[in-house]
């Protein structure tokens, strides 16, 4: 029983080995190129209602990240042992709003693991592919004029009730946020982050809120990270 556990620990040690810096260059490069292109895609293809561009900026980082942990401890299973302990104490936790946003992480960390095994065709096959889907997809079903916009809202307490703005945002934009709402006996106000593909739609509301009162106001704002 001894021996046995006298050779496992040897091989522990005895696994150990370098890490070509040659290979490592030229899969960060490749890294790089690869992740650039991928939040272009997600900023340009992607059909979530968030700020694309500040959450695709963390590609890169994740990406990259994987890359260097996978490239280090796959030369020794000490270290591999090691990093499932590590992660067993660490929790990661992100603000995943839509299933779109976790596939594109997913995505990144796919990258990041296969480069850091070396697998570095494989992953450039695989990448050329799964864009050539995203994009042919984004084509087909039509390159309109989206804008993510934040709709303030506000109107005479009593007058109007959220549940009829809501319900009128949900029948021009379709999917939309509530990002805050604040009543009191005076007034009633509201903001909503919303996806128009039409400009139609902006007039479409004011004309609906108009409908049920005079003193309605609504504003739409662009912010300038989208």
């Amino acid at each position: 029983m001894n021996d046995r556990w006298g050779l496992f620990q040897k091989f522990l040690i005895t696994q150990e080995q370098q890490v070509s810096l040659t290979d490592f260059l030229v899969n960060s490069l490749v890294i790089i190129v690869l992740a650039i292109i991928l939040e272009y895609t997600y900023i340009k293809a992607a059909r979530t209602i968030s700020n694309r561009r500040q959450f695709a900026g963390t590609f890169l980082l994740i990406a990259f990240t994987t890359m260097l942990i996978i490239s280090i401890v796959k030369t020794s299973l000490a270290l591999s042992l090691g990093l499932v302990g590590a992660l067993s104490i660490v929790r990661f936790r992100a603000a995943i709003k839509e299933p779109e946003e976790l596939a594109y992480i997913f995505f990144a960390i796919s990258l990041g693991l296969g480069l850091g095994a070396n697998q570095t065709m494989v992953v450039i096959e695989a990448f050329v592919i799964a864009l050539a889907i995203l994009w042919t997809r984004y084509f087909i079903t039509g390159r309109s004029t989206r804008q993510n916009l934040y709709l303030n809202f506000s109107a005479k307490s009593g007058e109007i009730d959220l549940n009829q703005v809501t319900d009128i945002v949900k029948q021009v934009f379709g999917k939309y946020h509530l990002k805050r709402y604040d009543e009191n006996k005076q007034i009633i106000e509201a903001s909503f982050m919303v996806d128009s593909p039409k400009t139609e739609n902006l007039q479409s509301f004011t004309e609906n809120i108009n409908k049920l009162g005079s003193d309605a106001r609504v504003s739409f704002i662009e912010s300038k990270s989208f």
